[in-house]
């Protein structure tokens, strides 16, 4: 029946785009979200996505592709949130909780100047894998092949990510390192957006890597465990969705969240 299913889905020419994107978003949400949740910062997908919803209200007043502004919009919300949280006491989920209030604040404030913004504004909060274009998924696989690119400092970050004190004894370059992956994390949560939207890039970001860390002895194992969770996961929603008839995005995040439960008898604490 998988099967009969599968090829009814590669027949479709927006379900194909839709599978390769997924697939796409998948390997970058699973390489980088765990970092997010090994350093504790899974609110910052939170944070971050609705940093994007400002960059793209800002873009419908102003008449303008949204991801061209939401793009530079989101990186320079988090290289604000890694700035004040590397050079203040306070906690990283207040500094992310801050720029998370006047990111939405400012979103709310140019979709009221403008009139005719709902039906875009809701195509961004919810997202629509299945209407992601040609150019969306060459985008995002510009993403992942720069992302491929970071491998070789991979080490550097996983050092930081559990030692930050020895690392910058050890003459590890660490805020330029955090500097660099939380421009990358932004840059995927904007990629991410368009696929899922808005209100539910956290879960890519945070799900998969969450019940990679539940099961997985190493950060090395983890970060493959992530990714294959995450293709894992769109692979199933999509036929989910499809079979059913039911919203795709949702639908993915739901088989997410069906792996972390049978995951959680597992851990390894």
């Amino acid at each position: 029946m998988t099967g009969v299913v599968m090829s009814e889905i590669l027949s479709l020419p927006f379900m194909q785009r839709a599978l390769i994107a997924g697939i796409l978003v998948s390997l970058l949400a699973g390489y980088y979200g765990v970092f997010v949740v090994q350093r504790k910062l899974s609110f910052l997908g939170n944070g971050l996505a609705h940093a994007t919803f400002g960059g793209v209200a800002l873009a419908m007043l102003v008449g303008m592709e949204p991801l061209t502004v939401a793009l530079p919009f989101t990186v320079f919300a988090s290289i604000g949130i890694t700035s004040v949280r590397r050079n203040t006491a306070l906690g990283s989920d207040t500094v992310i909780g801050i720029f998370f209030a006047i990111s939405m604040a400012l979103g709310i404030v140019f979709l009221a100047l403008r009139e005719d913004y709902a039906t875009d504004a809701f195509a961004y909060l919810f997202g629509s894998i299945l209407a992601v274009s040609n150019a969306d998924v060459w985008v995002t696989l510009v993403m992942v092949v720069l992302s491929l690119l970071t491998l070789p400092i991979w080490g550097r970050w996983s050092y930081s990510t559990f030692d930050t004190e020895l690392a910058e004894v050890d003459r590890v370059k660490v805020a330029r390192d955090d500097y660099l992956l939380s421009v990358l994390i932004a840059v995927t949560v904007v990629v991410a957006v368009k696929v899922m939207g808005i209100v539910l890039v956290t879960a890519y970001l945070v799900v998969p890597a969450a019940s990679a860390r539940l099961i997985s002895r190493t950060f090395s194992m983890m970060t493959i465990t992530s990714v294959a969770f995450g293709i894992g996961s769109t692979i199933l929603g999509l036929i989910a969705s499809y079979h059913l008839d039911l919203p795709s995005g949702a639908m993915i995040v739901l088989v997410q969240s069906g792996i972390f439960i049978v995951c959680l008898p597992f851990s390894r604490g």
